[in-house]
């Protein structure tokens, strides 16, 4: 799982709190199955920036899934606008799934 992101200290507190957030059909965190694909950060304006995907285009719990990623982030950096985009490209696999993903779905 690679985030890319311009401030590793803070994507990887970004991270930590996105492991809260599940996929609630799958029971897996967005982080352990590679959903989330870019965290920046932009001091001019206060801005921070999430790219991610959902496992498929179709998924009903989308719309919640990216609700809660926006929220999760918002609660954490307050002083942040949170941005929140949704992409398919690259589409969604499940190499993305991290080790303890893997574990969690007998993979």
């Amino acid at each position: 799982m690679n985030v890319i992101t311009n401030d590793q200290l803070r994507c990887t507190i970004a991270l930590a709190v996105l492991q809260d957030v599940m996929d609630p059909e799958i029971g897996l965190s967005v982080v352990d199955l590679g959903l989330i694909y870019q965290i920046d950060f932009e001091e001019a304006n206060r801005q921070l920036y999430v790219s991610m995907t959902l496992t498929t285009q179709f998924c009903p719990m989308g719309a919640s899934i990216v609700a809660a990623v926006k929220r999760a982030m918002e609660n954490t950096f307050t002083h942040y606008t949170v941005i929140v985009t949704l992409t398919f490209t690259p589409p969604w696999n499940n190499e993305r799934i991290s080790e303890a993903g893997s574990a969690f779905l007998n993979q």
